[in-house]
């Protein structure tokens, strides 16, 4: 069976019919070769005629449907070699043929089949000795005993590991699923990522640019100074949303060592973040909105991601009131705590529209939330009663999980 089991495991790539017939016809011709020796001294045997030639290809060749039918395979295996006994045979001549049959059970089918079908084989060989008249039956009841045993355990081995190769495989599949579902989801939340980076760059230069742009237009011929003022705003914001642009899309091209897979693309430039809110707010100025930028406490570097986040805010913020709160004053407020960085940016909304319309009315306020939301902060945006509008967020400057309850907290209970 060692031989048997190698062969298969040598040859387990190939389709099983091209597998089966070649071991069938293998073992027929073993079995015949067999037939031709003398059986042992002092056992009662024949030499086969042509019913016993018949029997011994009947009871090997039927091992080409082992696989499809194990256990009709086995009975009718069983059935031949014990016609082969009743004429009066030599029994080991197919003894090959059961032991094969047995160890296809045991692999292909539950235990208690191939108990039985052990219980047979053991049963059978027993009934040979006893039909041999060789009076070494002590000797022939042990092999009936271990033989069966050890084949059915190596069948048996070979359908728990089958089991498992199943089960592995499955897992693999599910594993693999799983993986480009995540896959997707990372895409979708990068386009998502680079949809909020663009609008929040978009909506603020352009806003600035349009309105800059209205005033160069109608000052044009009666002002020359504040036109060309404006037209120098138009070219230092447009500049710097070009910038912003080529920075996030060097970002997206980015390859191993930080640059660019063009030649010419080098590294690309780090994002904005707090440090550039006065080049912010003097932009916004000119678009004919008065700022006051205001920081309080230790200022201190922040990790990227909520520098960012702080800085698009405020961004946001500053455009709303530039499309809809002119004219107005903004105050905006940078306050580092020990613990946490508090924003607010306010105006007093002397324009017909509110500052930002309502939540569903556009994605700039579900950006700022979301933006938030990633860092583990809170953001509270809404009209004031003294009129205008205000956007205050709260960002912690530790552990998301701790850093969510304390905003949460002083969030609520904030007096300023």
């Amino acid at each position: 069976m060692w031989t048997v089991g190698a062969l298969e495991r040598r040859i387990a790539g190939w389709p099983r019919a091209a597998l089966d017939v070649p071991l069938a016809v293998g073992f027929t011709i073993v079995a015949l070769l067999l037939a031709h020796e003398r059986p042992p001294e002092g056992w009662y045997w024949d030499r086969p005629d042509t019913l016993g030639y018949a029997l011994i290809c009947a009871a090997n060749l039927v091992l080409v449907a082992r696989r499809r039918a194990p256990r009709t395979v086995f009975a009718a295996a069983t059935a031949l070699w014990l016609w082969y006994i009743a004429a009066g045979f030599w029994p080991v001549v197919n003894s090959g043929a059961l032991m094969l049959a047995l160890y296809t059970v045991a692999a292909t089918c539950r235990t208690a089949h191939a108990a039985v079908c052990g219980a047979t084989l053991a049963a059978v060989w027993i009934l040979g000795a006893l039909l041999s008249r060789s009076g070494e039956m002590a000797t022939a009841v042990a092999q009936a005993l271990v033989i069966p045993f050890i084949i059915w355990k190596f069948g048996d081995n070979a359908r728990r590991l089958a089991d498992r190769n199943v089960t592995l495989s499955e897992l693999t599949g599910q594993l693999r699923r799983e993986r480009e579902e995540n896959a997707r989801h990372a895409v979708a939340e990068e386009r998502v990522r680079i949809a909020r980076e663009l609008h929040d760059v978009v909506a603020h230069h352009m806003s600035v640019i349009s309105v800059q742009a209205g005033l160069a237009h109608y000052v044009f011929t009666s002002d020359a100074t504040t036109a060309r003022d404006a037209l120098g705003t138009i070219s230092a914001s447009s500049g710097e949303a070009l910038e912003e642009l080529r920075r996030l899309l060097a970002v997206l091209r980015v390859g191993p060592e930080g640059v660019g897979e063009n030649p010419g693309d080098g590294p690309y430039q780090p994002a904005p973040g707090l440090d550039r809110l006065e080049e912010t707010a003097e932009r916004v100025r000119g678009a004919g909105v008065a700022v006051e930028l205001e920081v309080v406490g230790e200022r201190r570097p922040l990790p990227q991601g909520p520098d960012l986040c702080a800085y698009r805010v405020v961004q946001e913020a500053l455009t709303n009131v530039i499309k809809h709160a002119r004219p107005a004053r903004a105050t905006v407020r940078v306050e580092f705590r020990p613990h946490e960085l508090s924003v607010r940016v306010t105006d007093d909304g002397r324009g017909a529209l509110p500052a930002i319309p309502s939540p569903s009315g556009g994605h700039g306020l579900i950006g700022m939330r979301e933006r938030a939301r990633i860092y583990g902060g809170s953001l509270a945006a809404g009209p004031r009663d003294e009129g205008g509008f205000e956007v205050r967020l709260t960002l912690p400057l530790q552990s998301p999980v701790q850093g969510r309850g304390t905003a949460g907290d002083d969030r609520e209970g904030r007096t300023e």
